[in-house]
């Protein structure tokens, strides 16, 4: 059954980099975001496949711990 997963960030930081577009097709373990935190790039990635169903950020946004950076829609 086909849901909507939230992408969080694991730390909070810079966002740096936005790896998809809404619409895009993604697998497991495929980039969505980067983020820069004490130095250092952080690939946040997508845990299931499916189609982004939307990127709630966008470069040089500050985000917190657990701030949902995009949505998939599971195949």
């Amino acid at each position: 059954m086909a849901q909507s997963i939230d992408v969080v960030a694991p730390v909070p930081g810079l966002v740096a980099s936005v790896a998809v577009a809404a619409g895009a097709r993604v697998a497991a373990g495929d980039p969505v975001v980067i983020l820069q935190a004490m130095k250092m790039e952080i690939v946040v990635a997508s845990e299931h496949g499916g189609t982004v169903e939307a990127i709630l950020v966008k470069e040089g946004e500050e985000v917190d711990l657990g701030a949902v950076l995009a949505r998939v829609r599971t195949a």
